[in-house]
């Protein structure tokens, strides 16, 4: 008998990554799957098109719905829907004049949904992943890993189940959000319940190109990629996948 289709959403668009890789590998993933149909979209204004879903992937950065919009995606999840937000979903930025790096709090809805929004990050450097849950689906299996990726300093909300977690202490240089002396676990992955759906917030997964900070810099010198250099990051990404698909 053949499998029911499932209708995924799929929102990658922002600043300052390759947009481009991200959205692209993720198609690749989701095309395991012949059963799961997607529509891709660049922000969350077709909120029919949400609605009509049966789960909502997301790899964005410095990307924000409206209100009305934050409103609508906590229903949405409320129902009995699953959002897999990845990497800079939950970041605001803004550069100011003396070259810090403001993150504004300026969409509450959206981040209290998401259980977490981004502050600031050391220089990406090699760190230790921590599986917090071994015996949770999500990451059953999946040892202790070293990645190479922005390692992100959140606030955070509500109650969230971590399952990968990385340590960090340390001054933070360049952005408003400086102060992280006190050495402690950060959520690398996590589940949040809203409602009778869920959230999974995953933030690794860092890249970006040589024309992806425009119009901060005409030409960045690196090309990075972060957590999408390793097995377990893909491995993640499909379990997550089947996961959300099969709510």
């Amino acid at each position: 008998m053949a499998q029911k289709s499932i209708k995924a959403y799929f929102v990658a668009a922002g600043q300052y990554h390759d947009i481009d890789y991200a959205r692209l590998e993720i198609l690749k993933l989701l095309a395991e799957h012949e059963h799961i149909r997607t529509t891709v979209a660049a922000d969350y204004h077709d909120l029919e098109g949400i609605r009509a879903s049966d789960f909502l992937i997301t790899y964005t950065c410095n990307l924000m719905p409206s209100e009305d919009e934050q409103l609508a995606l906590r229903d949405y999840v409320a129902s009995g829907k699953r959002w897999f937000a990845l990497h800079g979903t939950n970041a605001i930025l803004e550069f100011l004049a003396d070259g810090q790096v403001d993150t504004p709090e300026t969409a509450p809805v959206m981040m209290e949904l998401l259980g977490s929004q981004f502050k600031a990050h050391p220089p990406i450097h090699p760190y230790t992943v921590q599986n917090l849950d071994p015996d949770h689906e999500l990451v059953k299996g999946i040892g202790e890993f070293e990645t190479d990726d922005e390692l992100y300093l959140c606030n955070l909300h509500g109650d969230l189940h971590v399952l990968l977690g990385t340590r960090f202490g340390g001054k933070i240089e360049g952005w408003t959000a400086s102060d992280w002396e006190e050495d402690r676990l950060h959520p690398a992955y996590y589940t949040k319940q809203e409602g009778d759906g869920e959230v999974l917030y995953l933030n690794l997964g860092h890249c970006r190109g040589h024309y992806d900070m425009q119009p901060v810099m005409d030409y960045y010198p690196e090309v990075e990629r972060g957590s999408w250099n390793t097995e377990e990051y893909y491995e993640l990404l499909r379990r997550g996948i089947r996961y959300c698909a099969a709510a």
